[in-house]
């Protein structure tokens, strides 16, 4: 049986060791919210908790098939209508750290934007310390390709040995331009690399953003904002392809709303939050396309330590 995966660090479940909490405001409420990450047991996956909710259901799944909205963010929703939105860069921070449970209460329906990035949630995260469970990891093994399409956008997952993003982007803005991203998701290259990057707007978007009820939260501090072909920011960037790098941020937490790590090759051009949650659509569609594996950490790394129905049946 040849070798399907590969994790990049332990192959036990993880969540954090203690409860931590930051106050920060929601990047398009502008509401003060409060949000706390709490160790949870193995195969209970990352729960959102509505705090400020009574009476009725709080919890909140951060799985694909709970996604309400992908307009500007990610908003979760579970069946009595409660909802959490902007949870992609707190969900990049969970993957890039490999934590597979969590429980995330936060007193508002949106989680708090930071300096704009995933860095502050890694930096949370580290803080709260982690640790592993008496359970094997899993993940969703890619069986065969699966593409959405949405005009010149395009997203594909194809089978690999590991989760992988190969990212394009392409504006008109000379700031940005044309920018390209590969890489292998390991906590390591995810802090380094990655969880750094901010989101991005463009100053002559923010007026209808506003009168939409969206980006009441946006300052410079949180986000990077182009006008024209400059980038407002005193600072500048963080990254010559922050851009990029910021966009493969967001997908990392939307690929992670799966319900756990994927061993797969994501690639993208164009693509944003709604395509990425067809493609998740798309991928567990498909009975064929995709299953669930799990590591017995008893026996080392390679074919004989994954089990699965699917692969057991084809053995």
């Amino acid at each position: 049986m040849e070798e399907l995966g590969r994790l990049t660090a332990s192959s036990w479940q993880r969540t954090i060791k203690s409860s931590i909490r930051c106050t920060g405001v929601g990047l398009h409420t502008g509401d003060k919210v409060t949000m706390e990450l709490h160790p949870a047991p193995a195969d209970s996956g990352i729960v959102f908790r509505r705090t400020d909710v009574v009476n009725i259901k709080r919890e909140i799944p951060a799985r694909y098939d709970h996604v309400g909205s992908t307009n500007l963010c990610t908003t979760l929703v579970n069946e009595d209508g409660v909802s959490v939105a902007t949870v992609e860069h707190l969900m990049a921070a969970l993957a890039g750290c490999e934590i597979d449970n969590a429980v995330v209460a936060i007193n508002g329906p949106e989680v708090p934007v930071m300096d704009g990035s995933a860095a502050p949630f890694v930096f949370l995260i580290e803080c709260a310390g982690t640790m592993e469970l008496d359970a094997p990891r899993r993940a969703i093994q890619v069986l065969h390709p699966v593409t959405v399409r949405d005009g010149d956008s395009v997203a594909t997952l194809e089978p690999a040995d590991c989760f992988s993003i190969d990212f394009g982007i392409d504006f008109e803005s000379a700031a940005i331009g044309r920018q390209n991203f590969a890489m292998e998701l390991s906590p390591d290259v995810f802090k380094t690399d990655i969880s750094r990057a901010r989101t991005f707007g463009f100053l002559h978007e923010v007026e209808a953003l506003r009168n939409a009820g969206l980006g009441r939260g946006g300052t410079l501090d949180n986000v990077v904002v182009v006008d024209g072909d400059e980038v407002m920011n005193a600072d500048g960037l963080r990254f010559d392809n922050e851009f990029v790098r910021h966009k493969v941020l967001d997908c990392i937490g939307d690929m992670y709303l799966a319900g756990g790590t994927l061993f797969g090759r994501f690639s993208g051009v164009r693509t944003g939050h709604g395509l990425h949650h067809k493609l998740l659509e798309a991928l567990f569609a498909q009975d064929a396309a995709w299953t669930t594996i799990s590591m017995d950490p008893q026996i080392p790394l390679g074919a004989a330590g994954w089990e699965s129905e699917a692969i057991a049946a084809t053995a």
